[in-house]
């Protein structure tokens, strides 16, 4: 009786084995043109699988004897990389908790306001220049160890309250760029020009165009071209002024003013007003969350005249934003059709006070008997310095700095 096993050899798959010299020593198989890679197997329940990690260099190398060590540890027989920590990425200026230490110079003018960026930021500080002038009149400049402002991030916080005033700063605006610092940034709160140019007729010059032009021509630094730091500019046209060679970066105070109203104990009961329509365009969105007024200017025989467009001021703490004030005329009407249709209150407030020949004289404070005698507050920022001195400490007048909003440009 047959085995088994040597009675279904087909069923299991088996050959009979060859019998003659053949057996002993098998023909050699030609070798294929091509090499087929091995079947992929699934692994073994409970053993690793090895993987490729992608590293820097030499990210994937590791000792004969740490992989040999690998190999007994997991029982598999099979080189397994270790772990890689990833790459280190490089810091970024301005990037969630990096700093940049800069040097900020700035202009006598703005003296004052320079301090008080430093104290809102360590990573800032402070340098100063020498303003002396020749014989002649003209600038005698001198920019203090600048060997040291080498491969420095550097700033310049300027004031251009007159043509008398900006070619010096102009000049050290021009050379600070050139001395090998890493990168240029350029503070001017104010931009002056253009606040009453009106392009109406063949010859007008638009000068607004020209100082945008010089500042487009700010030297590059080692790190690329200059950055430009400006406050609310006046004609929203004017940012498309400025050439590929500059990055202005255009700010606003309205923030300060919103942190303020917040602070007043009738903050509930506020109303924003716009002067015209123009100033509604600029700053609606930042303060759309306030009941509005609007008001425009009508003209009536030779007069113009202020009247309420849109809204209800009745009982409210009505608040007048522009941002800018010259001779405070169009304010002063604005006051008092808001007091004549029933506000309870009326402030005002604009980013940049020039107040050509002392024009600020004509605001009073309301000293609590209402809007018909006066306002309750006036806020400026601090972008005109010769303003801030003149009002300090006179009602109704109360100073919102740009201090940290400047140091915070500063670390972009």
């Amino acid at each position: 009786m047959a085995t088994a096993a040597s009675a279904s050899p087909g069923a299991l798959g088996a050959k009979t084995p060859a019998r003659g010299p053949s057996a002993r020593h098998p023909a050699p198989k030609p070798a294929p043109a091509f090499a087929r890679p091995a079947p992929r197997r699934a692994p073994a329940p409970g053993r690793p699988r090895a993987s490729l990690h992608l590293g820097g260099a030499g990210a994937g190398v590791a000792s004969s004897s740490s992989a040999a060590a690998a190999a007994a540890a997991n029982g598999s027989g099979l080189h397994v990389a270790p772990a890689i920590a990833p790459l280190a990425l490089p810091k970024m200026a301005g990037a969630m908790g990096t700093h940049k230490n800069v040097l900020l110079f700035y202009c006598e003018e703005m003296r004052e306001l320079a301090q008080q960026v430093v104290a809102r930021n360590d990573d800032i500080e402070l340098r100063s220049i020498s303003w002396r002038t020749f014989a002649d009149g003209f600038p005698n400049l001198f920019i203090s160890n600048a060997h040291s402002i080498r491969g420095r991030h550097v700033a310049f916080l300027a004031s251009f309250s007159s043509p008398s005033v900006i070619f010096e700063q102009l000049s050290i605006i021009y050379a600070l760029p050139k001395l090998f610092i890493s990168s240029f940034t350029l503070i001017l709160p104010f931009f002056p020009t253009g606040t009453s140019e009106r392009m109406e007729d063949e010859g007008d010059v638009a000068t607004a165009f020209t100082l945008a032009r010089i500042l487009s021509n700010i030297p590059i630094s080692r790190g690329g071209p200059s950055s430009l730091v400006i406050f609310d500019i006046h004609a929203l046209q004017e940012r498309f002024y400025f050439g590929d060679s500059v990055l202005p970066c255009f700010e606003s105070g309205i923030p300060l003013l919103k942190s303020r109203l917040q602070e007043l104990p009738d903050s509930h009961n506020i109303t924003i007003a716009f002067p015209d329509d123009g100033a509604w365009k600029r700053f609606y969105k930042q303060l759309q969350h306030f009941p509005m007024v609007v008001c425009n200017k009508v003209r009536e025989g030779e007069q113009r005249i202020v009247r309420i467009k849109e809204g209800d001021p009745r009982g409210r703490h009505v608040v007048i934003v522009d941002d800018l004030v010259q001779s405070g005329g169009t304010l002063i009407e604005c006051q008092k059709v808001l007091a004549a249709h029933g506000a309870a209150k009326v402030s005002a407030y604009v980013t940049h006070g020039i107040f050509p020949n002392n024009s600020w004289e004509k605001f009073q404070a309301d000293n609590g008997e209402g809007p018909e005698h006066g306002l309750s507050h006036f806020w400026l920022t601090d972008s005109c310095p010769l303003t801030v001195k003149a009002v300090k400490d006179r009602r109704p007048f109360e100073i919102l700095s740009l201090a940290g909003s400047i140091a915070s440009a500063l670390q972009i």
